[in-house]
């Protein structure tokens, strides 16, 4: 019997069911393979998390440098967030996550969850760790937990740095709306912790599809850039009107929903239907990730 076939007759078929079943017969326990701490550690330890947190975190205050440079911000057609940025630190935070929701956080949370599994194939360490054993169906979870944890500190991260760099920057205050109006300080913290929420909800849809992309190829980078790819066209095809309503269905609609929680009274409409959207697409990815990954014949 070959090592592949050997391999897969430890390791397919029968999830942790089977693993539970060997447990008495091979004297080891489950549920001690592959603990969270050790492939948080792992994780921690790469160049690519240190480097993704290195961006977020920096980013804010680079945004304030560019501020104080080059001054306050006039009102330019439309007004933006951009226009009330430098108001407080919660004006700051609100502009820095919504010139990083659409693009660099996605990214960080593709990053996140593309790589974790694709990496060990193209290191062809992904065999060793099923032959600890690890069963498939727990070594899968172990690295999704680990990897939605890394991404939600990610987007958390970057609001948190820009609330410090905003402080530093331009003061602790109420919310200036750009349409005018503020919020006050107790109440924008609440809808600050609503936008946070949301959009983590709302990049699930990205880490979904890279988690799939990572267990269906031995590369990377094709994990990351086809779940960029999916921003990237999903955006293209948001700004042909002449979709209608089906645009509704596109993953990235609903992306700047949260904007709704800036109102004087929150409108949920479009966050409950974004977050429905995101969830729903989720739910089915990562689905077809287990599925996937359950009958893979690891070869690398």
């Amino acid at each position: 019997m070959s090592a592949t076939a050997s391999l897969n007759g430890r390791t397919d078929g029968g999830g942790d069911g089977d693993a539970a079943g060997t447990e008495t017969s091979h004297g080891y326990d489950v549920r001690h393979t592959l603990p969270l701490r050790v492939e948080v550690v792992r994780q921690f330890r790469r160049r690519r998390t240190l480097f993704a947190f290195g961006i977020l975190l920096v980013l804010p205050w680079i945004l304030v440098a560019a501020f104080k440079i080059g001054g306050d911000p006039g009102q330019d057609g439309v007004p933006g967030l951009v226009d009330v940025a430098t108001s407080s630190a919660l004006n700051f935070a609100l502009f820095a996550l919504f010139v990083s929701v659409g693009f660099l956080l996605v990214v960080a949370v593709a990053l996140f969850c593309g790589d974790t599994v694709a990496s060990e194939a193209g290191w062809s360490s992904l065999r060793y760790l099923l032959a600890a054993p690890v069963p498939r169906a727990r070594l899968l979870r172990q690295k999704l937990i680990v990897a939605l944890g890394y991404a939600a500190v990610a987007v958390v991260s970057l609001p948190a740095m820009a609330l410090v760099a905003g402080t530093v920057g331009f003061g602790w205050g109420s919310v200036e709306l750009p349409t005018g109006g503020q919020v006050p300080v107790g109440t924008a913290l609440g809808r600050m912790g609503i936008i946070v929420a949301y959009a983590l909800i709302g990049q699930l849809v990205v880490a979904a599809l890279a988690f799939l992309l990572s267990v269906t190829t031995d590369s990377p980078l094709g994990a990351v850039g086809g779940a960029v790819g999916l921003v990237i066209v999903s955006n293209i095809l948001d700004a042909v009107t002449a979709l209608g309503s089906w645009r509704d269905f596109l993953p990235t609609h609903w992306m700047y929903s949260w904007m709704d929680a800036l109102q004087p009274q929150i409108q949920w409409t479009g966050m409950a239907k974004g977050a429905s959207i995101s969830i729903a697409y989720a739910a089915v990815l990562f689905a077809l990730a287990f599925r996937r990954f359950r009958t893979r014949d690891v070869v690398s």
